[in-house]
């Protein structure tokens, strides 16, 4: 049977951390590569692998890609921390590993259980929302496309049975804990092919949002969570187009002008790079990721 690697980036992430690990300690390797974390990420972490990396939180796609740098493996599974690989679907990926011939998929893609408040989503567009997960090392990497990257690879694809376990936002607060640095992202991201924001970007497509998540996407038949992450989808896109508005209509030349910083904090992932004395404050250990 063919070896295989488990991916991680992580910053912060105590509380979800372990059971992720745990859901993973199965697989030949685990790689963690944490952005300095303040908490006990890393300490959970050492109970499950000696393969710790710490670096400076670049993006979502450059940590990504320095972990499966890292993997020694035939096959790589990257997996978030809030994620959780069940029994079948680990004995789904076993027996791929014990089938191979020369013309297998070189990259497969997995659904995903996707839980709200608790609750398993099944519609507004929640499933089965399948990411490109698991491959054979070496065929590719992610694409710089934030906060949202692509696997981009050579060779033929495969789609697993199985899902993955998603536990996203358990809570309200979970949504703004995200909220603030993934919409700067997009809006950045979004920048890179649209020059103006126009009334109808910040007025039609947050309401269009809301129907598509509510109506067209059935988000109506997962009772309130459904109705709220349909809000929140709505939310999000008028809040990217609004950051894009001030990206390119001079206000954040003035915010610069006026000595108004523009760094965003976290408690869930970083975008930010460290700065130097960050890195002097840290302790280290000695040791050694849906766009609306």
């Amino acid at each position: 049977m063919e070896t295989i690697s488990c991916a991680i980036v992580v910053f912060n992430e105590e509380r979800n951390i372990e059971a992720c690990l745990e859901s993973a300690k199965w697989m030949d390797e685990i790689i963690v590569v944490d952005a300095f974390s303040t908490d006990r990420t890393v300490e959970i972490c050492r109970r499950y692998t000696e393969r710790i990396f710490q670096r400076p939180w670049q993006g979502f796609g450059p940590q990504k890609n320095f972990a499966i740098e890292q993997a020694t493996s035939d096959w790589v599974f990257i997996l978030d921390a809030d994620e959780r690989i069940p029994s079948d679907l680990k004995r789904e990926i076993q027996s791929i590993l014990e089938d191979q011939r020369p013309d297998s998929p070189v990259a497969f893609s997995v659904p995903r259980k996707n839980y709200f408040y608790g609750n398993w989503v099944m519609h507004a567009g929640c499933y089965p929302d399948y990411q490109l997960r698991l491959f054979r090392r070496g065929v590719g990497k992610l694409n710089d496309e934030e906060p949202h990257n692509k696997f981009i690879f050579e060779g033929r694809s495969g789609v697993l049975q199985t899902p993955l376990e998603h536990f996203t936002e358990r809570t309200i607060d979970d949504h703004f804990r995200k909220f603030r640095n993934f919409t700067t992202l997009a809006a950045q991201e979004r920048g890179k092919t649209k020059q103006h924001v126009r009334w109808a970007d910040l007025l039609i497509r947050p309401i269009f949002t809301f129907y598509k998540y509510y109506i067209v996407r059935y988000g109506y038949k997962d009772g309130m969570p459904g109705f709220l992450i349909s809000v929140f989808a709505s939310m999000y896109t008028f809040v990217k187009y609004a950051k894009l508005w001030e990206q390119t209509s001079g206000v954040d030349q003035y915010r610069l002008k006026a000595g108004i910083s523009q760094v965003e904090e976290t408690t869930e992932r970083p975008f930010t790079v460290p700065n130097k004395k960050s890195f002097e404050k840290a302790k280290l250990t000695g040791i050694g990721k849906k766009k609306f």
